[in-house]
C-alpha cells in the first residue's frame, strides 16, 4: 500500500493542494477559525474508531489539516513581503547578493528592512530590485553589505501576453516585488555589517573560489562555463552558450543538482573506499560534512538541497539499519523546503528535479534490468542512456510547458557530455583543496581547462546537429499535469503489467486527450482580439478560429506571438502595417490603429475598438465625440508618460487599457 510503504505522500498532496488553492484565496479570520473547529471536531470523532482497523476519519481530519496548512503558509509567505507606499523614500537593508553587471548599470538585491520618510520610520519586509549607474564603489561590494538607498520603488509587473511566463509572480516567489532605478548620489551610506548571514557568507566564498581558478589561468569563456557548472553561477555566461547547452538537452548540467550531488557523494564516499567495518559511520559522517559544504557554497538551490537531504536520509536509514524508501525520502526533502517556502513548488528547478528523480527511483531499475549487456563499457553506456531515457519521460511534459521544446538528440549528448561534465565538477572541486599547493593545482587546473574545453565543444557539435530541437511546440497547464500522469501509468503498467492494470493509464490517456480536445474545440469556434506586449513595435493580432491575422510594423513575428501560437496550434499570417490608420473588420467589429486621433478620422473609420500606436500618439480635444468607441487601447509603443487628454470625450471608453502598464490586452469579438 501506498501510504504505507510513502507515507509522505499522503502528506506533499494535500499541503501542496492548499498551497496551489492558495493563489486564489487569501483566508478571512472566519475562515480560519470556522476551520480550526471543524479540524478539531474532526480529530475527536476519530477518537471513537482507535480500536478499528482503519480510521477513515483520522485521515481525513489529517488530509484537512494539512489542505488548511499549505493555505495559510503561502498567504503568510506573500504577506511578509511589504506592501511599499508610492513615492520616493530611503530604505535600509543588506545586499542579498553581489552587484550583477549589465549593459550600462549594475543589478542590486536590497533585502529591505526599514523605510524612512518624512511621516517617519516603518520596518518593512521584502527585497527591491535596484539599478544603479555604474560606479566601481558599487562594483566593489559584497554580499551583506549595509545601505541606505533613496528611490521610489515601483511595482514588478508581467508583460501579460498569453500563455507567457509570468515574470511578476516568478520575482514575488522570491520576495521581489518592486524596483527602482538610482545614481550614485542616491546610495546614502555603505557600511560593512559586524557579522555576515551564512547565505551572504557562502556567496563570498563562491566568488572565491572562481577567484582560485581565474589565478590559476581560466578566463574568458571558459571560466564562465566553469562556474556555472560546478558553482551554479551562470551570469558570466553568453546567452550563445545557454543556447547550445538547451538545444542539446544538457542544461540540467549547468543548475547545481543532484546530478553534481550524486557525483560528489560517490566520489568522496569511494575516495574513502579504506574506512570499512566501524569506520563506515565516519566515512558517512566525512561524505555528509562535505557535501553540506558544497550545497553551501552552490547558494542551498532546491535542487541541490533535496539531494543533499535524500543523499542524508537514506545514510541515515542505513546506518540505523532502516533502509528508506527512496521516493519516501525524496517527498521528505520536499516537505522541508516546502515549510522552508512555500512558493518553492512553482520553482521551474524544483518541478524538474523532482519529476526526474521519483522517475528515475520508480522506473531505473525495472527498465534497465530489461535488457542486459556482458561487457561492461556497452554495459555503461546502457545504465547511462536508462537513466537519461527515464529522466527525459519524467520531464517531458513540463520541458514542453515551460519551454516551448524538446531536444532530439537528449540520448546522445547526455551519454557523451554528462561523463566529461562529471568529471568537470570532481576537478572543479579538487582546486580549491589543493590551490595551496601550487604545483598540483596547477595540474588540475589544466586538467580541468581541457575538460571544460572539450564539454564545450561537444555541446556545440550536439547544438548544430540537423533537428537537434523541436521548437514552437506547446501545452496548457491542465494537459501537462494529465500528460504526465499518463506517462507515469504508462510506464508502470509497462514495467510491471502483471500487477497494474491497463485500465488506469488509459483512463489517464483518454482525459488527457478529451483536454486537448476542449481546447481545440474552444479555439476553432472563438474570436479574438490580441494586443500583444512587445518591446519596440507594434503588433496586434485577430485571431479567428486557428488562424491568427499579424497587424505589425515589421514581417518578423515575435516570441510573443510564437509561444501563444504554439499553445494553441495557431497558425499566423503576418500582415505589415505600411499605411496609417489602419481599419480591419472582423466579427462585425470595426478595429482602427492610428497614431493621431481627430473628429474626421473617427467620423469615417467608425471604429468600435481603437488602437493608438507610436511613441507620442496625438489626441484631438474634441475626438470621439461623435463616434461610440467601447475599447480604447494605448500600445506599449507609447512612452510611460503618455495618458489620455484628461478632457478628452476618449476616456468615457467602456475599457481604457495601456498595454504598457496593464499588460497585453485581449478580448473575445
Amino acid at each position: 500500500m501506498l501510504h504505507k510503504e510513502i507515507p509522505f505522500l499522503r502528506i506533499i498532496v494535500p499541503l501542496c493542494a492548499g498551497i496551489v488553492s492558495g493563489l486564489c484565496f487569501s483566508p478571512v479570520p472566519a475562515f480560519i477559525i470556522t476551520s480550526s473547529a471543524i479540524i478539531i471536531v474532526c480529530f475527536s470523532l476519530s477518537l471513537r474508531f482507535n480500536r478499528s482497523l482503519t480510521n477513515q476519519v483520522y485521515g481525513a481530519s489529517i488530509t484537512l489539516a494539512l489542505f488548511i496548512s499549505g493555505i495559510l503558509l503561502y498567504n503568510n509567505e506573500k504577506k511578509n513581503i511589504s506592501i511599499l507606499p508610492y513615492g520616493e523614500a530611503l530604505y535600509s537593508g543588506s545586499l542579498d547578493d553581489y552587484p550583477e553587471e549589465k549593459e550600462n548599470t549594475f543589478k542590486l538585491l536590497l533585502r529591505t528592512d526599514m523605510r524612512i520618510s518624512r511621516e517617519g520610520q516603518k520596518h518593512v519586509n521584502g527585497t527591491i530590485l535596484l539599478y544603479s549607474k555604474k560606479n566601481k564603489a558599487v562594483s566593489l561590494m559584497l554580499p551583506g553589505d549595509r545601505l541606505v538607498v533613496r528611490c521610489s520603488p515601483a511595482g514588478i509587473t508581467s508583460r501579460g501576453n498569453p500563455y507567457e511566463f509570468d515574470y511578476r509572480f516568478y520575482m514575488e516567489t522570491r520576495g521581489i516585488r518592486y524596483y527602482a532605478f538610482t545614481d550614485t548620489s542616491d546610495i546614502i551610506s555603505h557600511s560593512v555589517p559586524e557579522r555576515r548571514k551564512l547565505a551572504h557568507k557562502a556567496l563570498i566564498i563562491r566568488e572565491n573560489i572562481i577567484n582560485m581558478f581565474r589565478e590559476r589561468g581560466i578566463k574568458g569563456e571558459r571560466l564562465a562555463l566553469v562556474s556555472a557548472i560546478t558553482l551554479g553561477q551562470k551570469n558570466m555566461l553568453d546567452p550563445e552558450q545557454k543556447t547550445w547547452f538547451i538545444k542539446a538537452g544538457i542544461m540540467h548540467i549547468m543548475a547545481v543538482s543532484g546530478l553534481h550531488a550524486v557525483i560528489l557523494s560517490l566520489f568522496i564516499f569511494k575516495l574513502l573506499f579504506f574506512m570499512k567495518g566501524r569506520l563506515n559511520i565516519l566515512r558517512v559522517i566525512i561524505t555528509l560534512i562535505l557535501l553540506w559544504s558544497f550545497a553551501f557554497v552552490t547558494g542551498l538551490t532546491p535542487s541541490v538541497l533535496r539531494a543533499t537531504l535524500m543523499f542524508s536520509f537514506l545514510q541515515a536509514g542505513n546506518l540505523l539499519k532502516r533502509p528508506a524508501n527512496g521516493i519516501n525520502s525524496v517527498l521528505a526533502s520536499a516537505f522541508i523546503l516546502i515549510l522552508i517556502r512555500p512558493s518553492v513548488i512553482f520553482d521551474a528547478g524544483f518541478l524538474l528535479s523532482y519529476s526526474a528523480v521519483i522517475y528515475i527511483i520508480a522506473f531505473y531499475r525495472d527498465f534497465y534490468s530489461k535488457i542486459r549487456f556482458r561487457h561492461k563499457v556497452t554495459d555503461w553506456i546502457w545504465q547511462s542512456a536508462a537513466i537519461t531515457i527515464i529522466a527525459q519521460a519524467g520531464t517531458l511534459p513540463l520541458t514542453i510547458l515551460l519551454f516551448n521544446r524538446f531536444p532530439t538528440w537528449f540520448i546522445l549528448s547526455n551519454v557523451i557530455i554528462v561523463p566529461v561534465s562529471s568529471l568537470v565538477i570532481i576537478a572543479g572541486a579538487l582546486v580549491p583543496l589543493t590551490y595551496p599547493i601550487g604545483f598540483l593545482s596547477h595540474f588540475v587546473v589544466r586538467l580541468l581547462d581541457f575538460l571544460t574545453g572539450l564539454t564545450e565543444t561537444l555541446t556545440e557539435k550536439a547544438a548544430s546537429l540537423p533537428l537537434s530541437t523541436i521548437e514552437n511546440i506547446g501545452m496548457t497547464t491542465i494537459e501537462c499535469i494529465l500528460l504526465t500522469v499518463s506517462i507515469f501509468l504508462f510506464t508502470r503498467f509497462l514495467l510491471t503489467k502483471k500487477s497494474f492494470s491497463i485500465i488506469y493509464p488509459l483512463s489517464a490517456l483518454l482525459l488527457f486527450l478529451i483536454a486537448g480536445t476542449v481546447r481545440v474545440i474552444s479555439t476553432k469556434t472563438t474570436s479574438q482580439l490580441i494586443v500583444y506586449n512587445t518591446q519596440g513595435c507594434l503588433t496586434v493580432g485577430v485571431r479567428e478560429g486557428h488562424r491568427v491575422c499579424l497587424f505589425s510594423d515589421t514581417c518578423l513575428i515575435g516570441q510573443e506571438v510564437k509561444r501563444h501560437s504554439a499553445v494553441l496550434s495557431l497558425k499566423p499570417e503576418v500582415n505589415v502595417v505600411r499605411g496609417i490608420p489602419t481599419l480591419i473588420k472582423a466579427c462585425n467589429k470595426r478595429i482602427l490603429i492610428t497614431k493621431d486621433v481627430t473628429e474626421k478620422v473617427l467620423e469615417q473609420a467608425k471604429p468600435d475598438i481603437l488602437i493608438l500606436c507610436g511613441t507620442h500618439p496625438v489626441v484631438s480635444g474634441y475626438a470621439g465625440r461623435v463616434a461610440k468607441i467601447s475599447v480604447v487601447v494605448i500600445s506599449p509603443e507609447a512612452s510611460n508618460g503618455f495618458r489620455l487628454p484628461a478632457k478628452s470625450p476618449l476616456t468615457n471608453a467602456d475599457t481604457v487599457h495601456y498595454v504598457r502598464k496593464d499588460g497585453a490586452f485581449y478580448s473575445r469579438l
